[in-house]
């Protein structure tokens, strides 16, 4: 699952995801081990028993198997509409998992607009959707044990009114119908747990179907694909007449005829409206997404040639929100360390520090090996950047992809960072996403968006002096909400 590319999660929940890997591996695992074993072990006590039947009265196991095909249709037709409404069912509880990860994971927001009662009801209202199909299934099971019960109690009949008139003619002693009755029933019993094998089963395939969907999917975007330089890259990124849009909208057009060139060792930063595609140009050049149309090209190799894993092990990202995982701040800054690699000690107090992580890690009772919780959610948003900060340059990578780094610090953190951050980009090739202008004035290129294309570009003070530009426009803009 993992292996896929960030456009197929884009269109997928969480919740579906995680039940997938929970709810459906469980039923497919339960119908190939205990189930798969008691339905051997029917079968055979049903062969065993049939084969008893047929050597005591050959006659009246004739008139036993008289129902067998009205009960394999029946048995047919009742296997396709578990499978179907299995399928529906996990559905539904996928949408239930999905609503309680998005609730339970963004409870503050829930309780800040007084929403819970709000939020039962839309979860109580989901799991009563589930119920009718948790009826529908019962209701289906019950009419198809009824009738196979039923289709045993005519056989019963049958041979006691069959097996009657042979014992009057002499044709069958009272111990063989006896006898004969004892194995039917045997095999009845049998015949149960057969059909109870076959409709856990037929679950086990409608959850099967949903998780082979996973593993018979081929990735766009393959982490086992493309070439593998010998040398570490130099840092020249081109853009060159891109076209995209999200998977998950098609029809709204991001970028369009995107061209761009991020020279190495210089810092270009792109700033623009929201929405204008900043963070998908990071997002492309992480190949996260490849282009509808056009190429990206890293010293001249096209992205799409290259391994993902190596792209990837040559470029550090902070993004504007970031995230950390269940750990310590140790743990979490390590994160970014490429697979298989090392550092010493030394090394990582020194990018801790540059970083101003030790700041604030020295006040907490453990220091680096204090526990962030769920999503780092024991850190401020300012600690939170911090550790981004210092995660991404761990790698010492080559390009240095900054989504508005500095957001979640305060003015005289924001200072000691955005200095620091300077002061790392010489000699990379660094990439900033800029939302509070005053932040890029050292930038060797600024590249402004508008609809999807660089609208202009040049430095701070080119840009500035421009009248009528967007660049000036938007400065004005941002000084007078400072301002009021």
């Amino acid at each position: 699952m993992l292996n896929q590319e960030v456009g197929w999660f884009d269109q997928k929940g969480t919740g579906e995801l995680v039940n997938r890997l929970a709810t459906d591996t469980y039923l497919v695992g339960n119908s190939l081990s205990q189930n798969l074993s008691d339905g051997l072990r029917s079968t055979v006590m049903v062969l065993a028993g049939t084969g008893m039947m047929i050597y005591t009265s050959p006659q009246l196991a004739l008139i036993s198997t008289c129902v067998v095909p009205c009960v394999a249709g029946i048995a047919i037709v009742y296997g396709r509409y578990v499978r179907k409404i299995t399928r529906s069912l996990l559905d539904k509880l996928a949408d239930i998992s999905k609503s309680a990860e998005e609730r339970l994971g963004n409870v503050k927001t829930v309780k800040t607009f007084s929403r819970e009662n709000e939020e039962c009801k839309t979860y109580d209202n989901l799991l009563g959707e589930a119920l009718q199909l948790g009826y529908k299934e019962t209701l289906a099971r019950a009419m198809f044990f009824g009738t196979t019960g039923m289709s045993g109690n005519i056989i019963i009949i049958s041979v006691l009114y069959y097996g009657g008139n042979l014992v009057i003619q002499d044709a069958l002693s009272i111990g063989a119908l006896t006898s004969f009755i004892l194995y039917a029933g045997y095999s009845a019993i049998s015949l149960n747990g057969l059909s109870n094998f076959y409709t856990e089963l037929n679950k086990g395939v409608g959850s099967a179907q949903r998780i082979w969907e996973i593993l018979d999917r081929k990735c766009l975007i393959p982490t086992n694909a493309g070439m593998i330089p010998e040398i570490k890259p130099r840092g020249e990124v081109i853009f060159e007449g891109v076209n995209f849009n999200f998977p998950a909208r098609p029809d709204s057009v991001v970028l369009n005829d995107f061209s761009l060139v991020l020279r190495h060792g210089q810092t270009t930063a792109l700033v623009g409206r929201s929405g204008s595609g900043k963070s998908t140009i990071a997002s492309l050049l992480l190949r996260l997404y490849d282009p509808l149309k056009g190429r990206i090209l890293l010293d001249n190799l096209d992205l799409r040639d290259v391994s993902p894993v190596w792209l990837r092990k040559h470029i550090g990202a902070v993004s504007q929100e970031p995230v950390l995982f269940s750990g310590t701040i140790r743990e979490n800054i390590l994160y970014g360390l490429n697979p298989g690699d090392t550092i010493k000690e030394s090394d990582f107090e020194d990018i801790v520090r540059k970083a101003h992580v030790d700041e604030f890690a020295e006040q907490l009772p453990n220091g680096l090996d204090t526990l962030v919780g769920q999503r780092g959610m024991m850190l401020s948003g300012g600690q939170k950047q911090r550790v981004a900060i210092a995660r991404a340059l761990i790698k010492n990578p080559t390009i240095l992809i900054l989504d508005e780094a500095t957001s979640a610090l305060d003015s005289v953190s924001e200072e000691l960072v955005q200095n620091a951050l300077e002061e790392l980009a010489k000699g990379r090739t660094c990439l900033t996403i800029a939302h509070r202008l005053s932040t890029i004035r050292n930038a060797n290129t600024i590249a402004v968006l508008d609809n999807g294309q660089v609208a202009e570009q040049g430095t701070y003070d080119e840009l500035i002096t421009r009248d009528s530009g967007t660049f000036k426009e938007l400065v004005k803009k941002q000084a007078f909400l400072m301002n009021t």
